[in-house]
């Protein structure tokens, strides 16, 4: 009896350990450590620099953007700007409309009184800062004579920007709804909508076309000419509620359709992150998802160099050279190539590769010669072990994974007699190899 038991407990330990292999599964377990506890539907990582994304959750989804749509409307102004169709001086006339709408309950404004004229830049800052609906439509019909007719340069925008799945409807983020009647295209409940990838893509463009906008991102409290003042929306701001070092920008956003959403910008010891979160549970909780992504972010990523500067890949380290002083020329990378990886020895999973540009190259595969030392014969790359791409946010990513290929040395062009002597020496060892063939072929 005793023995029966003893058996039935190997059995029993044996099967437990057995259920536990099964009901392990890597795949759920890192979705699980991906996770994050966000209570956000939908999350995105970026490194600013390279547009690399490091983490993210259902950011392929197309969901309400709300006022974080305001990052498209900050980039045609600047956009504007530069181009010198107005300046930040320029006057703006505020209209019956839009002083209604400054005035409307429960949307986001400032005071803005009709008849009376207001610089770009207020306005600019009204609705950077304070997210201000009214200062917002303002700008638009300075710049597009309507709101209407802004609508779309924003959706036209949006597809030079490389934007995938998004629609613009007014410029604002509100529902339409909310916009006194005043529909700039759509009917009443239609809403901005955009991937949290795309948002993404909006806020990197904005940070790399206009880093200026986050001079006025950063700011954390708005004082109007209304003689109030505003604190801004994005309370991880320094002195705000949930201040977080490094935070600078970027926009929040909420409707009843979108939630609770906040694109988030960040900056420590040199390395700039840039963070989605859509559809969060509430003002605060947005915050919230917004630390913990930019927590993991700076505890488990690191710019690390993949590559250094003038390296020589194995077994390639000169090509051959006609009609040069020398039959080859050494070669070499110009910089080095740098990735935001985590950390767990993951730049060990990039191997290096060595792209020449052919029309450098004879029909033998051949430079010709001169070739100046510097002279630029193609780029180093790397590629992942496991043939997956780099996962950037556009192909833009691509040049951050590149180091120009150039001479390490000059090789001059050969002499007439030279070339010459070559040529009868190429002539006679053909005349050779052929003799050699047709004496072999006889035995």
């Amino acid at each position: 009896m005793k023995r029966i038991t003893q058996i039935s407990l190997v059995f029993t330990l044996l099967f437990v350990l057995v259920a536990s292999q099964f009901s392990y599964n890597p795949r759920t377990a890192k979705a699980a450590e991906d996770n994050l506890g966000l209570k956000a539907d939908a999350a995105l990582i970026v490194d600013a620099k390279t547009g690399k994304i490091i983490y993210e959750k259902n950011a392929n989804k197309v969901m309400g953007i709300a006022s974080m749509s305001k990052m498209m409307t900050e980039y045609l102004v600047l956009d504007a700007i530069e181009d010198k169709k107005i300046s930040w001086d320029t006057p703006v006339k505020i209209n019956e409309y839009v002083h209604n709408l400054s005035k409307a309950p429960n949307l986001s404004n400032v005071g803005l009184t009709q008849g009376e004229e207001y610089k770009v830049k207020e306005l600019y800052e009204a609705m950077a800062i304070y997210s201000g609906n009214a200062a917002t439509v303002a700008l638009t019909e300075k710049i597009a004579g309507s709101e209407t007719n802004f609508i779309p340069l924003m959706n036209k925008k949006g597809k030079e920007l490389g934007l995938k799945h998004f629609k613009f409807v007014n410029a604002t983020g509100l529902s339409n709804k909310d916009l006194l009647g005043h529909f700039p295209t759509g009917d009443a409940n239609d809403e901005n909508v955009m991937t949290a990838k795309d948002v993404g893509l909006l806020a990197y463009r904005l940070l790399k076309d206009h880093p200026q906008a986050l001079e006025y991102a950063s700011i954390s409290k708005l004082k109007f000419r209304d003689g109030k003042t505003y604190p801004n929306f994005n309370w991880m701001l320094p002195g705000l509620i949930y201040h977080y070092d490094g935070v600078d920008g970027l926009k929040t956003g909420s409707t009843d359709f979108a939630g609770y959403a906040f694109a988030g910008t960040v900056k420590r010891n040199g390395q700039r992150y840039i963070t989605i979160v859509m559809k969060s549970t509430s003002k605060a909780q947005r915050f919230v998802d917004a630390a913990k992504l930019m927590n993991y972010a700076y505890d488990s990523f690191k710019k690390t160099q993949i590559l250094p500067a003038n390296y020589v890949v194995k077994g390639k380290k000169t090509l051959p050279v006609a009609k040069g002083k020398e039959d080859s020329v050494k070669i070499k990378s110009k910089s080095a190539i740098d990735l935001v990886v985590k950390n767990n020895g993951e730049e060990k999973n990039y191997t290096p590769q060595l792209v020449i540009d052919k029309s450098k190259l004879n029909k033998d595969g051949e430079l010709t010669a001169p070739i100046k030392k510097g002279e630029k014969i193609g780029y180093l790359t790397v590629k992942k072990k496991d043939g997956s791409d780099y996962g950037f946010l556009n192909k833009d990513g691509d040049k951050y994974v590149r180091s120009d290929v150039v001479a390490a040395e000059t090789v001059e062009k050969a002499n007439w007699f030279a070339l010459s002597m070559h040529a009868i020496g190429g002539f006679f060892a053909d005349v050779w190899d052929s003799a050699s063939s047709a004496v072999k072929g006889w035995f």
